[in-house]
C-alpha cells in the first residue's frame, strides 16, 4: 500500500471513530495531550504518526489499537 494512501486511510479511520464517539478534535487533543492541529493533520493523512501517538489516540477514543488497523484492512479489501 502506498505511503500516502495508508496515512489517509489511517486518518479517516481515526476521524470516523472520533465522530462515532461524538468527540471534537479539540476535546480529543486535550484528552491525549496533543495539539488540535496535530489531530487534524493526522485525520487528513498529512502526518506520519508515531506508535506512541497511535496508542495515545486509541486510548483517547477508548478503542484498541488493533481496531484501527482492522478497519483499515477491511477497507483495503473492498
Amino acid at each position: 500500500m502506498e505511503e500516502k494512501n495508508i496515512k489517509l486511510k489511517f486518518g479517516l479511520t481515526i476521524k470516523n471513530y472520533r465522530l462515532l464517539k461524538g468527540i471534537s478534535q479539540e476535546k480529543l487533543a486535550e484528552k491525549v495531550e496533543l495539539h488540535r492541529t496535530y489531530i487534524s493533520e493526522v485525520e487528513r493523512g498529512e502526518r506520519n504518526i508515531s506508535l506512541v501517538n497511535i496508542l495515545k489516540i486509541a486510548e483517547g477514543l477508548d478503542i484498541a489499537v488493533s481496531d484501527i488497523f482492522l478497519e483499515i484492512e477491511k477497507e483495503s479489501n473492498h
